[in-house]
């Protein structure tokens, strides 16, 4: 038993001895390692340090991330360069032979205040960038670099204020102005009498009341001429930023459109013809005065804006459209004509109860709207009547003539003929008026006469201008019977033409084949 408890503290003892070789082993091994580079992190928090990889960035300290804008860090080579290139000179393509070199110091540019010193080193492969302040180095080393940033943002913003083509100023609670741009200064310094110059406290170029509510459309009255601004302030603080647009060209599109609507209106004003505007929504958008006096509608009613429905109705209730037989059919013809009118293919001519009779035309108009003409034709109308009744008695009174009757235009068109001609040639040629010229009508002349020269003079007679003599001569018709025929001139170049049987003889046919006599007078 006293063996066995001997073997056993043997073997442990045995095992503590190598645990213990080994972690001695170990220890000595550590120690003859070499010491691990500090991080950039373990020195001042507000040194500007970069660790870079190629293009990538491994490694920055706080303030050197705060100074690099934003972005991917695969990308931040290109970031950086930009950021700093501004203040060292060439940075590029100096940083570009730091594998060569090893290390480098870049110096900042001369005008870049506090002076910095770029320090670049390429350590196994990786390349290490520190900024440090130079001469006017601060109680950190990294506040020289936050400085010159600063500094160029300051810098940049004042060249970006002053070139504005926009005047900008500042306003105090008391309203008065305690900055402005290059922009705003140029027009006050023109606006100065002459021989005085810009002082403190700068002048307020623009007098508005904030407590007016929106903002005003302001001008200048400067030298070189009248400009418009459009005011625009935001409170910032116990102060105001104060932006004036250049408003000169709404202005003039304002103002050009102004006078287009004033002139459309004093033409609209002098037309006959009434016009009825509506929009997208049917709503009455504008009219002239001729509307109401041809709608008989008051121009309250017109000036409220009514719909086409409540527009058409008025009118329906002053007996002003065509009364329908079935007011329901008539309501949906105005959609047919709303339709139609969308389409620009509605004209319809009104028979009014009262006697008037109008032309009523829609046409589309842009977004949507339309637009009603309505002209009063009632004259142009009975004037027609009144020559379709004067043509219809002029006719009667030709077809009581018992002689044929043919009348020509100046340029020998028939125009008018009564019955006995159709009775006596067998057609009519008031068919094909068209087609009824004195050429095609001799031409039928003459194959249902005896062959004779007279056609060929009638011919000559009919389209021939100027002072005509009358004249007559005779035909015979291929049944025997002689007609007389009569030429006799009439106003305006027109030439009258008479057909009047003769003593009748009793042929069956005649069809001679000399040539008949011409009897000329």
């Amino acid at each position: 038993m006293t063996g066995e408890w001997s073997m056993m503290v043997g073997s442990v003892l045995t095992a503590f001895l190598v645990a213990m070789s080994a972690l001695l082993l170990i220890t000595a091994w550590q120690s003859r390692r070499p010491a691990r580079a500090a991080s950039i992190f373990d020195q001042s928090p507000a040194r500007i340090a970069y660790l870079f990889d190629g293009d990538r960035l491994v490694d920055a300290s706080p303030a050197a991330r705060a100074l690099l804008p934003e972005g991917e860090d695969s990308r931040a080579w290109a970031r950086l360069l930009a950021r700093f290139a501004p203040e060292f000179p060439n940075l590029s393509e100096r940083l570009a032979s730091l594998p060569r070199s090893g290390q480098l110091l870049i110096p900042s540019l001369p005008g870049v205040s506090p002076v910095l010193v770029l320090k670049a080193e390429n350590v196994s492969g990786l390349t290490r960038l520190t900024v440090e302040g130079g001469q006017d180095d601060r109680a950190e080393r990294g506040d020289g670099a936050t400085a010159a940033a600063l500094q160029q943002e300051v810098v940049a913003q004042r060249a970006v204020l002053s070139r504005a083509p926009v005047l900008i100023w500042k306003e105090a609670l008391d309203g008065s102005v305690i900055w402005a741009n290059h922009a705003y200064l140029i027009r006050a310094v023109e606006l100065l009498p002459e021989g005085e110059d810009l002082s403190w406290p700068l002048p307020k170029l623009f007098d508005h009341d904030p407590g007016k509510g929106r903002l005003p459309r302001l001008k200048l009255q400067l030298p070189s001429g009248p400009e418009w601004f459009d005011l625009v302030r935001m409170a910032s603080g116990e102060e105001t930023l104060c932006y004036a647009l250049a408003a000169d060209k709404a202005v003039q599109a304002e103002t050009a459109l102004r006078e287009f609507m004033q002139t459309l209106t004093k033409t609209f004003a002098d037309l006959p013809i009434g016009l009825a505007i509506f929009d997208r929504s049917r709503a009455l958008q504008m009219f002239n005065p001729a509307l109401a006096d041809l709608t008989m509608l008051a121009p309250e009613f017109l000036i409220s804006r009514p719909t086409l429905n409540a527009f058409l109705d008025a009118m329906r209730a002053k007996a002003m459209i065509p009364e329908p037989r079935d007011y329901r059919s008539w309501r949906k013809q105005l959609t047919r004509l709303e339709e139609e009118a969308t389409m620009g293919l509605f004209e319809e001519t009104w028979s009014l109860p009262g006697g008037q009779t109008y032309r009523v035309i829609g046409r589309p108009h842009p977004n949507g709207a339309l637009a009603f003409m309505f002209e009063d034709i009632s004259h142009e109308m009975s004037r027609t009547r009144r020559y379709r009744a004067d043509v219809e008695l002029g006719q009667s009174v030709i077809d009581a003539v018992e002689d044929a009757v043919a009348v020509f235009s100046q340029g020998g068109q028939l125009v008018m003929s009564n019955h006995a001609y159709a009775q006596l040639w067998q057609h009519d040629p008031q068919v094909l008026l068209s087609e009824a010229s004195v050429s095609t009508l001799c031409a039928w002349w003459r194959e249902h006469a005896a062959p004779t020269l007279l056609w060929d003079d009638a011919v000559d007679y009919v389209t021939t201008s100027g002072d005509r003599t009358p004249w007559e001569g005779e035909v015979r018709l291929l049944d025997g019977r002689l007609v007389m025929c009569r030429f006799r001139p009439l106003t305006g170049g027109a030439t009258l033409i008479t057909f009047r049987l003769q003593a009748s003889v009793s042929f069956s046919s005649v069809r001679d084949t000399g040539t008949m006599g011409l009897l000329s007078a």
